[in-house]
């Protein structure tokens, strides 16, 4: 497993701050939907990532509990027209079909899913271990913030924008707890800057899908100091 001393900083940390000082609170109800797709490719890399970390460590028990709250469970069921009351699925799955509730058009999902495709492609194209320690940099603070700071964007009627915020809300509670969470499972990975790349990708993939969250801010806001 990837070591790393506690308290050592590395890159990918300050893709996450990046990340969470996109312009979240900017986003209007279109640009929410195209950022849950840009998600929803995200979670796909993230399951495959889980299998390859659970594949590589076959006989950890903290990765074997993981699996079974990300992969092919109940745990963000029921959710209206979605997940029947203890359906069981990937969290890919719930996000595939709450992207369902409203489609945007087929031009632009063409283009969404080439995008996604070329994304996810170049995960693929990543070392086993670099995307088996990726998955302690997600649950152990990395995705809790990110999701954090993407509850900052509008909140509407939209089933597409709702069904996300449920997602979003539910895994910042999976997450959170310091014993129980699923944090706790996965950050003796100890991740290192071997999975920037992937940091970096997501951000992209952010920006790619919503672009407007990394325009330069009205010279009325306060800009981050890097």
């Amino acid at each position: 497993m990837g070591g790393a001393s506690r308290g050592e900083e590395f890159c990918f940390k300050q893709v996450i701050d990046e990340i969470c000082d996109l312009r979240w609170p900017d986003l209007d109800e279109a640009g929410m939907i195209d950022a849950a797709w840009a998600y929803y490719f995200f979670s796909i890399q993230f399951q495959e990532n889980m299998e390859v970390a659970r594949a590589l460590y076959p006989d950890d028990p903290k990765l074997r509990n993981l699996e079974r709250e990300e992969s092919n469970t109940d745990n963000l069921s029921p959710w209206p027209n979605v997940a029947e009351p203890g359906e069981k699925m990937h969290h890919w799955e719930f996000m595939r079909r709450v992207l369902a509730l409203a489609p945007i058009p087929e031009a632009k999902r063409h283009r969404f899913e080439a995008a996604g495709a070329r994304y996810l492609a170049a995960v693929r194209e990543m070392d086993r271990e670099t995307r088996a320690l990726s998955i302690a940099s997600y649950e152990d603070g990395g995705l809790e913030r990110v999701f954090r700071a993407i509850l900052k964007s509008r909140s509407t009627d939209n089933p597409v924008v709702a069904g996300f915020r449920y997602f979003l809300i539910a895994h910042i509670e999976f997450d959170s707890n310091p014993a129980m969470g699923h944090g706790a499972l996965a950050r003796h990975l100890k991740p290192d800057d071997r999975i920037l790349p992937l940091w970096s990708a997501f951000y992209d993939l952010f920006v790619g899908f919503a672009p407007v969250l990394a325009l330069p801010a009205p010279a009325s806001h306060s800009s981050r100091v890097a």
